[in-house]
């Protein structure tokens, strides 16, 4: 039996909410939201990339599964597929990017905190997928797991 939080919700708790409301409300992000506001989306991003969901459409599912426990991961009642969507599609992605640039800053005072970090990159940027074989990439046996793919 559960004795405390949920280890998703113990996560949220580094998130500053406060900042986050700054970030939505400089880029009118909740305007005419009634119940999924900006936060709610942002948990539920949140959790689809921290459990690997692959789809909106899993990532509705799974949290439909366990629709008792979606209120005190802090993601209220639930939402459906095409609200997540819509919201995805309508709302300005700089309020995420700017809330993400103020967790980078965050960051980067915690983790260097005498010197200063320049992330300007002006070359080609790539990440590393080891989750998918694509034959077509692989040069030799022993790495058949290596993607690359170009941001």
């Amino acid at each position: 039996m559960n004795q405390g939080q949920y280890v998703f919700a113990q996560l949220i708790e580094f998130l500053s909410h406060n900042d986050f409301t700054r970030c939505v409300s400089k880029y009118d992000g909740n305007y005419k939201i009634k119940t999924f506001t900006c936060w709610h989306q942002l948990l539920y991003m949140i959790f689809g990339q921290l459990s690997h969901r692959e789809s909106l459409s899993d990532l509705i599912i799974c949290l439909q599964a366990q629709q008792n426990k979606s209120y005190h991961l802090g993601m209220g009642k639930g939402t459906s597929k095409t609200n997540l969507a819509k919201a995805n599609e309508n709302r300005d992605y700089k309020i995420y990017e700017s809330f993400a640039l103020i967790l980078v800053t965050q960051t980067q005072r915690l983790a260097i905190p005498n010197t200063t970090l320049d992330l300007s990159i002006d070359a080609a940027v790539y990440a590393i997928d080891a989750t998918k074989t694509y034959p077509q990439y692989v040069k030799e046996q022993n790495c058949n797991q290596l993607n690359l793919f170009a941001l």
